[in-house]
Formats: C-alpha cells, structure tokens, sequence
C-alpha cells in the first residue's frame, strides 16, 4: 500500500469519480471501464500496473452483467469471435510489453473515434454485415483488449451490424470481455504483470466503486432503447477516442 500513499490529493478525488462513472457506462453498455479510466488514470499510475489491475476488475463486472443476461448472449457471434480474439491476446500482451504505446494510443484513438461518429450518424444500423467481418474483428480486439484492455469499441462496431436487439449486443460484449479478461489474467501472470501485492491492493480499492457503478448502470440500460443507448455509446466512444489521441500527441 506504499505504492498508494505516495499518491496527490488529486489522485485521490479523481479516480474514485473516474472509477464510477467507468463502470456506470460498463453496466449501461457491456464494455467501456478501460476506455473511460486509462487513458485519466494513467497520469498517475504505469500502463503495466493499470491493464492488470483493469483486467481484474472487468472480469468480476463482465461476469455479473453476463449472469444477468445468459439468455440473450448469441452463441454463434462468440464461436465466430472466440478464435481470432485468442490470436490477438497473444500479439497483444507481446506489444504491451515489448512495444512503444504512442503509435497504439493514436491508432486505436482514431478508431475508436470513427466507431463512435457510426453510431451517432446511425442510432438503428441498416441491413447485416457479413459474418466474416468476424476474423479482422477478432484478432484487432483482441491485441487492443491485451494491450489497453480496450477492445470493446472493435466488438461494439462488429455486434452491432450483426445483432438488432440491446440486450443482445450487452450481453454478448460481456461475455466476450468475460472470456478475454480470464484469458489475459493468465497472460498477464505469465508475463510477470499481475501478480503483484499492488495489483491486488488495488482491486480491494476499486470494486466497491466498480459495483456500485455497474448497478446503475445496469438500471439505466433497462430504461433506454436501442438508439438512445447507441447514441449514447457513440459520444462516449468520441469522448474516450480524443482523450487516447490527447494522452498519445501531449
């Protein structure tokens, strides 16, 4: 708990508000607690102890969501998804401890961005994407959700021009992020990354918060429709975007 001793007043105000509002949005949404928290949180804290302790907490929250909503997970979406997504978990650790974040931080930015001006400009999608928009969607959420614990925008573009109905769409995020955060817990203890005092100091922290969040979260999710709710994720996608680009250009 030294670590968290050292740590400004500032620290102290923000991230608890940051930590709300992020799983506020994860129970509203199904994804979204690494895309709001990183990109503020880490004007304090490393990237290395950040994604793990993250990754923790998503897969307690992803669990819970998915629990509530087995009924309306698509089966088919997660068989499609599951075997590319495991190929980009593994590119992605690997980038998260051997490469430079900048280049990562502006790419995913822009996308995530472009995803959110989608679903804006289109609160109900047209027609049906094709299934095999499932292999580049996979293997690219996959290395984001490994290297930021970001990849729910990715499977929120593709799961949205597949499924028509919101509590599908959460449902199945959830169980994606469920099934990613297990598999990059593993990853991460392989790597050295996760088991540390710190990390688990740290979730004791943030899972108060975290479940508090998720309930209301999950409370405003029943209340929206479909559009409501993707125009929504779109001006938190947008928001999330500029602040990765922001943290990437300073």
């Amino acid at each position: 708990m030294t670590e968290f001793a050292q740590l400004p007043v500032a620290f102290w105000i923000v991230a608890p508000l940051t930590i709300l509002f992020a799983y506020t949005v994860f129970g509203l949404s199904g994804f979204g607690t690494t895309a709001i928290a990183v990109p503020i949180l880490a004007h304090w804290l490393p990237l290395t102890f950040l994604v793990p302790l993250m990754v923790l907490t998503d897969l307690a929250g992803a669990a819970f969501i998915g629990r509530q909503g087995r009924r309306h997970v698509s089966t088919a979406e997660l068989k499609r998804l599951l075997p590319f997504m495991a190929v980009g978990i593994v590119v992605g650790v690997t980038v998260l401890v051997n490469a430079p974040k900048r280049p990562l931080d502006l790419a995913l930015g822009a996308l995530t961005i472009a995803i959110g001006l989608n679903a804006i400009a289109n609160p109900v999608p047209k027609g049906t994407i094709s299934a095999w928009w499932c292999v580049p969607t996979g293997i690219a959420a996959g290395a984001f959700a490994a290297a930021f614990g970001a990849g729910g925008p990715i499977h929120v573009a593709y799961l949205s021009g597949r499924l028509k109905d919101k509590d599908e769409v959460r449902s199945t995020i959830s169980t994606l992020i469920s099934i990613s955060a297990t598999i990059r817990a593993a990853s991460y203890a392989v790597a050295g990354l996760l088991l540390k005092a710190s990390v688990f100091a740290g979730l004791l922290l943030v899972a108060p918060l975290a479940w508090l969040g998720i309930r209301l979260g999950s409370r405003l999710h029943e209340r929206l429709t479909q559009s409501q709710v993707r125009r929504f994720v779109g001006v938190f996608l947008i928001t999330t975007g500029a602040l990765l680009l922001w943290r990437a250009l300073r």
